[in-house]
């Protein structure tokens, strides 16, 4: 199960990422832009996402991911960490809420971190 020190270190591995503490937590962003949260006593994180899949992932999967009240008129979702399968998942997760914060010359220079791959 990946913790606190996993999420940091995976969300500074991304291209560009600074953590800056902000509301009292730590928050990670590419190019000024917010991509991921480590709230609640660092068991969860908060990241971007569509609204449309939001609610599709929280029907999903209800034990990994809510969102929370005050969140909920915003595009991101809460992840429980204890729910992640590994340091794989949790990787996924991050580079695609980074890839939704980050600017096109970013993405334009690192495209391993493209669209995943369709199953």
């Amino acid at each position: 199960m990946p913790d606190a020190d996993d999420v940091r270190r995976t969300a500074l591995s991304l291209p560009d990422a600074t953590e800056k503490i902000a509301w009292s937590m730590p928050t990670f962003r590419v190019a000024g832009k917010m991509f991921a949260t480590l709230p609640e006593e660092e068991t969860s994180i908060a990241v971007r996402c569509p609204k449309e899949e939001r609610d599709e992932l929280v029907l999903a999967e209800p034990g990994k991911f809510w969102i929370a009240d005050h969140e909920a008129g915003f595009a991101w979702v809460r992840v429980r960490l204890a729910a992640l399968e590994d340091g794989d998942e949790l990787r996924d997760i991050l580079a695609d809420s980074w890839r939704q914060a980050a600017p096109p010359r970013l993405l334009d220079a690192h495209p391993e971190l493209g669209l995943p791959k369709a199953d």
